[in-house]
């Protein structure tokens, strides 16, 4: 017994992917991901969001964060590296102010009318 061909031998499937992000674009989003995936991050950018100004010096971070200047700071840097805050040095202390559009530019990149793709 043999089953019914229902696609021609030589005939290829068309493909269903029709755009792609460029690989820059990709890795500018992993980095934001990346950055979001931990919770301590997290928490660090609604505290910022929270604050008065949408500004928060990092000595305002620290306390509510429970852990150490020095933890909090390499926190921050993974954040202002992904673009998702941007840091102004007054004096000794730094201030970190959101860059709301990192954020929706990595999810952007997951959407299908970015994709080129009807939803």
């Amino acid at each position: 017994m043999s089953l019914p061909v229902t696609i021609e031998q030589n005939t290829c499937c068309v493909p269903r992917i029709t755009a792609s992000i460029s690989l820059e674009e990709a890795e500018r989003s992993a980095r934001v991901f990346k950055a979001i995936g931990d919770p301590t991050r997290v928490m660090l950018l609604s505290l910022i969001a929270g604050s008065e100004g949408r500004e928060a010096c990092i000595c305002d971070l620290i306390e509510p964060i429970g852990l150490s200047q020095g933890t909090v700071s390499h926190h921050m840097r993974i954040l202002t590296d992904a673009g998702l805050v941007a840091r102004e040095q007054r004096g000794k202390w730094a201030y970190f102010t959101l860059n709301d559009g990192a954020l929706e530019a990595a999810a952007d990149a997951l959407r299908p009318a970015a994709l080129g793709m009807a939803s």
